[in-house]
């Protein structure tokens, strides 16, 4: 998938790599944009290999979807270099690292559009960690067809557990993306979550809705040893709140 992306030395295009699925028949089908995390150490963003998803894609695909998992840059085998880095941890800019996620998952969504079996009037995003602070910030931007937005977890800036780097800048950034998102988003986090304390969720969560973004959270209970993976392990858990949402957002569509 091309991203073209622009420096001291003028624009150029790279490729990113992806997974995508699609039901059977013809469609044309909703779009749902499932983004990846960001490990914490430069080896395992690119030593992790692809993330493909399969149970959450299946979950998608069953309710009529089709799916593109898009691998940013600096991840995995796409091209360039990691641009989501905010800077030294005491003034990190996590709002410039969002956009530039933002860019490469508008990227992987335009190429989908293009496919005659999307529709690209139907489009959701679904983000977990950095992922999930990507899809707001792309949301914020405005894009084709978006009818809403799923963060599991979202946020940024935690080198180990317990610790931020720069919190005040990612409730900052919420902010900000919340007050140009005009679409429904849903906030799915725990309680026990090693990247993000509760008093911190709640607050980036009341910086994005005083703004002006439609953001309805669900703080849940304790989950595993880390509620930072509930997206990846608690599908029971997240699957009839996701239900309810895309049927808010006219997404719905019966399990097969």
């Amino acid at each position: 998938m091309p991203v073209t992306v622009r420096g001291l030395f003028g624009a150029k295009q790279l490729n990113l790599e992806g997974t995508a699925y699609r039901p059977d028949g013809d469609g044309p089908f909703p779009l749902a944009v499932l983004n990846h995390g960001s490990p914490r150490t430069a080896a395992d963003r690119r030593g992790g290999g692809r993330v493909r998803y399969p149970e959450h894609s299946a979950w998608f695909l069953a309710r009529g979807f089709a799916v593109i998992i898009p691998m940013r840059r600096g991840y995995a085998g796409s091209e360039g270099d990691w641009a989501e880095g905010g800077g030294s941890c005491d003034q990190s800019d996590w709002y410039f690292a969002g956009r530039e996620s933002a860019k490469d998952i508008r990227a992987a969504v335009e190429f989908m559009q293009a496919r005659p079996f999307i529709d690209r009037s139907r489009v959701l995003l679904v983000g977990q960690s950095a992922g999930g602070f990507g899809v707001l910030a792309l949301a914020a931007e405005g894009l084709e067809g978006l009818k809403g937005v799923i963060n599991f977890a979202g946020g940024r800036g935690s080198p180990q557990a317990g610790k931020n780097c720069s919190p005040e800048n990612v409730i900052y950034s919420m902010g900000q993306f919340g007050r140009t998102t005009r679409v429904p988003t849903l906030w799915l986090y725990t309680e026990n979550d090693s990247y993000f304390s509760v008093p911190m969720i709640q607050e980036m969560h009341s910086s994005f809705r005083k703004a002006g973004g439609d953001a309805e959270l669900i703080l849940l209970p304790q989950f595993g040893a880390d509620g930072h993976l509930l997206f990846s392990r608690g599908g029971k858990l997240w699957s009839p709140l996701v239900e309810s949402f895309l049927d808010r957002v006219g997404l719905a569509g019966r399990p097969r």
